[in-house]
């Protein structure tokens, strides 16, 4: 039971803020200022990523002090192409089993789970054995790419700054965030897309407050880009056919085939990941295990192993054979799997360009254009579908190339990618292993119903209540044969002065039977505390907030000029809105088809 005066919505209730199309305050502000922070220390620490696997690269393959990345189509073919990589991932089973496990895979859904049920806190671990295990292993020829590790490595640098302050989780979400799309930005130099994979994939929502300081860690890894890697795109291309009329057709039939490539993908996978879960040894050993994969597809071809940057610029250029193209495709995927699917620590995005501009190329034989237009298509279809993330896959290549021209094509390609691995797969290939997890993502945002409804379209508006002057025996009497379970408490002008349960009736006898009087009123027994109350004209989601925060189960709704009761909110008029909201999704009506009785009838008429 709550008393008070029911003059407003109650000492320690939340505020009411004035309605309008956003939340956002001047914290945003303060956000943005230490985002500046974290996108120079994540634009550092991409840096530092790429220089220690071009070092490693060069020091075990080719025995050199070099920090260049370097592609391994020189690598001397025998023992040591699988010894390498088998060496490379003991160190990173090593580092996962005795430094953090959550190093293992690309880091992604690590990133996102941290999110959503660790508070936006990861550990310093984690910030410093991502990166030098990625650089171990890419750098002995893991099949993967820079911008998976950097993400999660960004965004622990993000998360461990923010907790130098007092923020709160969702501030803390925001500066991770901010540090992962600043170090893919550093990488890649591609800052638009690096918001948008914010807004798809890591923030679960889209509000001023992530917004502004995201893109300003973003923005401010572009502007140390040209300074620490270099300026202009990262795969320069402009060679755009003049497509026909059933040009874009043949882009959205493009994605269909990347969208079932990649949906079989991710199955194969987790299918492996199953497998090796299986096995009878400790997961440590397992890395060891892709490993020798690895190296026997290095064997076969040895350009599929590491970053693979410059099979995509050669895929772009146009400057490889049919054959040749077959081969990266097989190898790249069959290597990428079984290294992923182990648990060694690398990323997604690199191996998904060279797997889908492959695709991309071997399908543009037969249409019209350079073979690297086509690539560049399956490039974007390949990674908005698998991610599944279409808006950054499209700004992606965009950025990457700095080709606009082709936005229409990468469109259509990239959509259609994406439609067919969302009916195809419940999770994606980042989702999944959260769910397998025990958590629930859902990837589909939209305005909280809560956020449009008043309170006046779901209150009760016929209360039952009782006098404040009514003696207490009497009104006990009127609680154990009325049909409610609480009742508004009300004074002489009808204001509400507190409620009262069957649970209070109950102890107030208790209290009689051990020698309290039923003496005095009803309205002296309520008016001991302060009572909670909302408006009609209030939005359910802050009426939620005061129930919550008052702890009260129904709220008195009073008129906010009189405070006179005019209706009350329960639980169960809560409901009502989400009733509301499944019934425009379930329900389907035509308002202009008539039966043919009716035409029939109308035409007689």
């Amino acid at each position: 039971m709550i008393g008070g005066t029911g003059s407003g919505s109650g000492e320690g209730s939340p505020s009411r803020r004035a309605l309008g199309d956003f939340s956002a305050d001047r914290r945003v502000l303060t956000l943005a200022g230490m985002a500046i922070v974290t996108g120079t220390a994540a634009s550092g620490t991409a840096w530092i990523l790429l220089t220690l696997i071009g070092l490693v690269t060069n020091l075990v393959w080719y025995g050199r002090l070099d920090t260049a990345l370097t592609s391994l189509a020189g690598a001397a073919p025998g023992p040591s192409m699988v010894a390498i990589p088998v060496i490379g991932a003991l160190i990173v089973g090593a580092m996962a089993r005795y430094g953090s496990e959550k190093i293992r895979g690309h880091g992604i859904p690590e990133a996102m789970e941290a999110i959503l049920v660790g508070g936006s806190r990861m550990s310093p671990r984690v910030a410093v054995l991502k990166p030098l295990s990625s650089a171990v292993a890419i750098g002995t020829g893991g099949p993967f790419g820079a911008e998976g590790p950097i993400i999660v490595t960004g965004g622990a640098v993000g998360s461990l700054f923010a907790q130098f302050f007092h923020l709160s989780a969702a501030e803390r979400k925001t500066l991770l965030v901010a540090g992962a799309a600043a170090g893919m930005t550093a990488i890649f130099g591609t800052p638009v897309a690096a918001v948008l994979l914010a807004v798809e994939v890591l923030l679960f929502e889209w509000r001023p407050r992530s917004l502004v300081p995201v893109t300003v860690g973003a923005v401010t890894a572009a502007c140390w880009r040209p300074a620490l890697f270099g300026a202009g795109p990262l795969f320069p291309f402009a060679d755009n056919p003049v497509l026909p009329w059933w040009g874009l057709p043949a882009c959205a039939l493009l994605g269909v085939a990347c969208g079932l490539i990649s949906g079989g993908l991710t199955r194969a996978l987790y299918a492996l990941e199953d497998g090796f879960g299986r096995l009878p040894l400790h997961w440590m050993w397992w890395p060891a295990i892709g490993a020798v994969v690895v190296g026997l597809g290095g064997l076969v071809e040895p350009r599929a192993l590491g970053v693979g940057y410059d099979v995509i610029h050669d895929l772009l250029s146009g400057h490889m054979l049919a054959s040749a193209v077959v081969l990266i495709l097989v190898v790249k995927a069959a290597i990428w799997l079984a290294a992923l699917s182990s648990g060694t620590s690398g990323g997604v995005l690199a191996p998904l360009l060279i797997l889908g501009g492959a695709v991309g190329w071997l399908i543009g034989v037969l249409l019209p254009g350079a073979h690297g237009f086509w690539a560049l298509i399956g490039m974007a279809a390949m990674l908005g579908g698998t991610l599944p993330a279409p808006l950054t896959g499209v700004v992606f290549a965009v950025e990457v190339t700095g080709d606009v021209a082709a936005l229409a094509p990468l469109l259509a390609a990239t959509v259609a990618a994406y439609a067919v691995t969302v009916l195809l797969l419940k999770r994606s290939i980042l989702t999944e292993k959260i769910a397998r997890r025990g958590q629930h993502v859902t990837r589909e945002y939209g305005i909280d119903p809560y956020d449009l409804a008043r309170v006046e379209a779901v209150m009760t508006r016929t209360v039952e209540t009782l006098d404040a002057d009514l003696p207490l025996a009497e009104a006990l009497a009127a609680i154990e044969t009325g049909a409610h379970h609480a009742y508004p408490v009300v004074d002489g002008a009808g204001r509400p002065v507190g409620l009262v349960s069957r649970n209070d009736a109950l102890r107030w006898t208790l209290e009689e039977r051990d020698g309290a009087a039923e003496e005095g009123t009803l309205g002296e027994r309520v008016s001991d505390a302060d009572l909670a109350v909302v408006h009609p004209g209030d939005v359910v989601s802050h009426a939620l907030d005061v129930m919550l925060s008052a702890g009260q189960g129904r709220l008195p709704v009073t008129d906010p000029r009189t405070g006179g009761l005019v209706g009350l909110l329960t639980r169960k008029d809560l409901l009502q809105v989400r009733a509301t909201v499944v019934r425009a999704e379930a329900e389907r009506r035509a308002f202009y088809r008539k039966g043919r009785g009716e035409r029939r009838a109308r035409m007689e008429a």
